[in-house]
């Protein structure tokens, strides 16, 4: 017991250290690339927030080196949240004004679509466009077929891993 404690302390020790090094110029690589320092402010906090979670700290010569590659995912993830955003809004406007869900629902919605769009980019290309145009366009397994040049036991399969990798994710999302 003692012995974890021991370690947790070391770990914050650490990160401390980490983020007085480095948080200036993470702050500042960020809003170079994003062009806004709010936007910028939170993607470093939330690489920190990574770091102590993970429980991993890098090699003092490879901080930087690390906390980009974290940072650069998260801004792989601000990016896609926003297009996610964008297009449910563009929808959404399309609604006549009865219709239109509130506050909090849409920011269930948008919570929901990121975690499937996130879902759907660990799959591979093919298992992930069949799903698409099987769910989004409406196509048949042989016009998906043909669309990707592959057999129509091949959009099976790529449709079974997709609706498999969608099963697993509600169940881990249980309480």
């Amino acid at each position: 017991m003692a012995q974890g404690k021991a370690a947790g302390a070391r770990l914050r020790k650490q990160l401390g250290t980490l983020y007085v090094d480095h948080h200036g110029w993470l702050s500042s690589w960020l809003q170079a690339r994003l062009g806004c320092s709010h936007t910028a402010a939170d993607l470093a906090q939330d690489t920190y927030v990574r770091l102590l979670v993970r429980g991993y700290l890098p090699e003092p010569e490879q901080s930087r080196r690390h906390l980009r590659r974290i940072a650069s995912g998260l801004m792989i993830d601000h990016h896609r949240r926003r297009r996610i955003e964008a297009a449910y809004r563009g929808a959404l406007s399309a609604l006549p004004e009865p219709e239109v869900p509130s506050e909090e629902t849409r920011a269930e919605v948008i919570d929901t679509l990121v975690r499937i769009d996130a879902l759907l980019h660990k799959l591979p290309a093919k298992p992930r466009r069949a799903f698409l145009l099987s769910r989004l366009d409406g196509l048949s397994y042989p016009q998906i077929a043909q669309r990707l040049e592959v057999s129509v036991s091949s959009v099976e399969k790529y449709i079974a891993r997709a609706l498999e990798a969608c099963f697993i994710a509600a169940l881990e999302q249980r309480p």
